[in-house]
């Protein structure tokens, strides 16, 4: 495949025909699937750089698909579609460990700039910029060479961005740092309607760090700003 390869999962043939011409004339090499079953198993047995998941697929559905690519370790990048745009299907997308989601209907040039950025993150350094290779706090140990986290000794699953999330925060531990500082420097956008993202990225690295996640000690709530790392 071509340094470009893209999985498009969408039974919607008419959009699935759109994002697939868009993209090859975009220089992607694109590969389709048009149900959940079948798009689960070329992303087994291929490597792609970025998969886009539709939420509403026959056979099996993109949660299930996204959750059973993790298990077995396949770390490739997710953008979930939905139709439905509700704050429950992106919250368990993201909890099963999806990296993104837009909502139906969307713009071409919305869905590029998410695959781009997207992109941009899965070919940036995960070690952080004041040079650290390990930090601990409690009993988790950091590892930023080989992008890992441990908690009492046992390694903790974690997504891409919620690692990403985790070593910005440690970057700039004592600071408050914004919402939109995160967008901005985590997930690399200039704006966006909600940051809804951030809180439940941060609400999944409480409940995999934190000793009592409703109380945390370490990624704490700033009021009316964001959030600050204290470690």
């Amino acid at each position: 495949m071509s340094k470009n390869p893209v999985l498009i999962v969408e039974d919607e043939a008419g959009l699935l025909l759109t994002i697939s011409d868009r993209l090859t004339a975009e220089g992607y090499e694109v590969d389709t699937a048009d149900n959940g079953l079948d798009g689960l198993q070329k992303a087994l047995n291929n490597s792609y750089c970025l998969i886009i998941l539709d939420i509403m697929l026959p056979g099996k559905n993109g949660f299930d698909v996204c959750r059973d690519l993790r298990m077995k370790n396949i770390n490739t990048p997710i953008l979930m579609l939905t139709a439905r745009g509700e704050v429950t299907d992106k919250v368990v997308g993201l909890k099963l460990g999806a990296d993104d989601y837009l909502t139906k209907p969307f713009e071409m040039m919305e869905l590029l700039a998410r695959m781009e950025a997207l992109l941009r993150r899965e070919r940036s350094d995960f070690v952080s910029a004041d040079n650290l290779t390990e930090f601990s706090f409690s009993d988790v140990k950091v590892d930023f060479r080989s992008a890992e986290v441990y908690k009492s000794g046992q390694p903790v699953e974690m997504s891409a961005q919620e690692f990403r999330l985790l070593s910005y925060l440690i970057e700039n531990r004592g600071a408050a740092v914004s919402r939109t500082e995160l967008l901005r420097q985590v997930w690399e956008y200039n704006s966006m309607p909600s940051t809804r993202t951030v809180d439940v990225h941060i609400a999944w690295l409480r409940q995999k760090l934190e000793a009592n996640p409703k109380h945390p000690k370490f990624i704490v709530t700033v009021h009316k700003l964001g959030y600050k790392f204290l470690g």
